[in-house]
């Protein structure tokens, strides 16, 4: 099994005139800083073991809505949408449930990207109110 490059794969998506429409609008970025990445990632786990991860998901093809969500909006950019462009993307065979180290590759690249597009450093916890 070949070690997996995110690099390599960020190079291939580069080349993808549908995958590089996809950025951060205004919505996902005041989630992510009023949550923080941390949080966001979270909500990721949960939507990969939920839509992605089993080996037949329901409505695949259909089950990531294109906006709503900062990781919704990374999962259309890198190719981590649905189980037909996990494969060709990310060579992870369709009709065969992810395994827990294939989910953990797709969330460090959606988080990746996430980081990557929103241009400086996403803060990790949600932002604090001023008190004063």
């Amino acid at each position: 099994m070949s070690r997996f490059d995110p690099e390599e794969l960020f190079e291939r998506l580069a080349r993808s005139r549908f995958r590089t429409r996809f950025h951060l609008d205004d919505q996902a970025r005041l989630y992510l800083e009023s949550r923080g990445l941390d949080a966001v990632m979270e909500h990721g786990a949960a939507f990969i073991a939920e839509r992605l991860a089993p080996a037949h998901p329901p409505r695949d093809g259909k089950q990531t809505p294109m906006r709503g969500h900062p990781v919704f909006i990374a999962q259309h950019a890198t190719g981590a949408c649905c189980r037909s462009c996990l494969s060709k993307w990310h060579g992870m065979a369709p009709g065969k449930a992810l395994t827990p180290e294939q989910q953990a590759q797709i969330l460090l690249v959606l988080r990746s990207w996430i980081e990557r597009d929103f241009g400086r450093t996403v803060p990790s916890s949600p932002a604090q109110g001023a008190l004063f």
